[in-house]
């Protein structure tokens, strides 16, 4: 029996991680998973293919090449619509953000639309290394008053959508690519009318592996942030 829960991550060389992430997805209850590799060179699609055979929830794309987060999330809601999920889960492969917390998520799901994990709210942590703390955090209160929304957290992408109440959205509406597609997400759902809840969540560098942002993704986002402002309708 299929559940109701969809739980997406991307990946692109997370050898060092992917098997510690799926050993806690393993003992997780009534969730399935969606895992899309940009063909790792590392192996990574691999080590998922060994798991199918202990997880039969757990389904795996890989695509020929990167293809880039933006495009992988689209192509989770769309897997979730075609099969009927009702929620949709989005987080990272590399432990920052911890699997054990996907229940909250779902919680929050049967009440509200869209549900966002925050570093910068009460029992929030954000255990970054100090420069990008400070990038970061900074970052995410430019983002708040340049859109006016009531929110605190714009580009971490641990977040749930509940796809059957989330009113006016669709995804392929978002334009923006890379990290910044995170940012224009959470904009186009308050446009759309939605209410945002955000919960704590506790933020840990990644231990192994490298990260895949650009040096040059905040400068980025600050254009795609003021092109979005100056598009608005």
């Amino acid at each position: 029996m299929k559940n109701k829960t969809l739980v997406f991550t991307a990946t692109y060389n997370e050898a060092g991680n992917i098997e510690s992430f799926l050993k806690i997805l393993l003992n997780l209850n009534c969730i399935d998973v969606l895992i899309v590799d940009d063909n790792s060179p590392d192996n990574t699609a691999d080590i998922i293919s060994n798991y199918k055979n202990k997880f039969k929830n757990l389904n795996l794309i890989v695509r020929p090449e990167k293809g880039g987060l933006d495009t992988a999330h689209k192509l989770a809601f769309e897997f979730a619509k075609k099969n009927d999920y009702q929620n949709l889960i989005t987080l990272d492969a590399d432990l920052s953000h911890d699997p054990r917390q996907i229940t909250n998520f779902v919680s929050q799901l049967d009440k509200y639309p869209f549900v966002i994990g925050s570093r910068y709210i009460k029992g929030g942590q954000n255990k970054m290394k100090f420069n990008r703390y400070v990038l970061s955090y900074v970052g995410n209160k430019i983002i708040k008053f340049i859109f006016k929304i009531n929110c605190n957290e714009f580009t971490n992408s641990y977040r749930g959508f509940n796809l059957k109440n989330l009113k006016n959205f669709e995804i392929n509406n978002v334009k923006s690519k890379g990290y910044s597609f995170f940012m224009e997400t959470v904009y186009q759902i308050n446009k759309s009318g939605n209410l945002i809840k955000e919960i704590p969540i506790i933020f840990s560098d990644r231990t192994k592996g490298v990260s895949k942002i650009p040096k040059i993704e905040s400068l980025r986002t600050l254009k795609n942030l003021l092109l979005i402002k100056l598009n608005e309708k």
